[in-house]
C-alpha cells in the first residue's frame, strides 16, 4: 500500500453495516471516518482531513446520497474525491455515470467485494474516472 495510509469516509445510516465496514477496512490498514448521513459527511469534509475515497449509501435520512454528491461536486476541493456508491435499490448505469461515481456496489455487499473495490480505487492511476465500470453485484 505504500508509506501513506489511505483515508476513507464511510457514509452509511445503518449503524451495524457502518460498524462492520469500518472494522473490516481498519483491519486492512485504512484510516476510516464514518458519517450517518450526507449532512454529517459534509461536516466531516469541512472540518477534517480530506478522504482519499468516499463509500456512499444513497438512501439515508436528513441528507441522502444524491444530495451529498451534488454538494460535493459543487466544491472544487471535494469534487475530485472518488465516490463508490453502496445501495440496495435499483440503479441504472446512466444514473451512476451522470453523477460521476467511480463505482457502484449493490447491497448486500460481500466484504471481499468491498475490499477488492477499495483496492482498485487506490491502484487506479491519478484517480482516473474515465471508463470506470458500474457493477451490479
Amino acid at each position: 500500500m505504500g508509506n501513506e495510509t489511505q483515508n476513507i469516509l464511510v457514509v452509511e445510516d445503518d449503524a451495524d453495516i457502518r460498524d462492520v465496514f469500518v472494522q473490516v477496512l481498519e483491519l486492512e490498514g485504512y484510516e476510516i471516518a464514518a458519517a450517518g448521513n450526507g449532512r454529517e459527511a459534509l461536516e466531516h469534509l469541512r472540518r477534517s482531513k480530506q478522504p482519499d475515497l468516499i463509500l456512499l449509501d444513497i438512501m439515508m435520512p436528513v441528507m441522502d446520497g444524491w444530495q451529498f454528491r451534488a454538494e460535493q461536486q459543487q466544491n472544487p476541493e471535494w469534487a475530485s474525491i472518488p465516490v463508490v456508491i453502496l445501495s440496495a435499490h435499483g440503479f441504472s448505469h446512466h444514473k451512476a455515470t451522470s453523477i460521476g461515481v467511480a463505482d457502484f456496489l449493490k447491497k448486500p455487499v460481500e466484504l471481499e467485494t468491498l475490499l477488492n473495490t477499495v483496492k482498485q480505487q487506490f491502484t487506479r492511476p491519478a484517480r482516473d474516472m474515465v471508463g470506470t465500470a458500474v457493477r451490479d453485484l
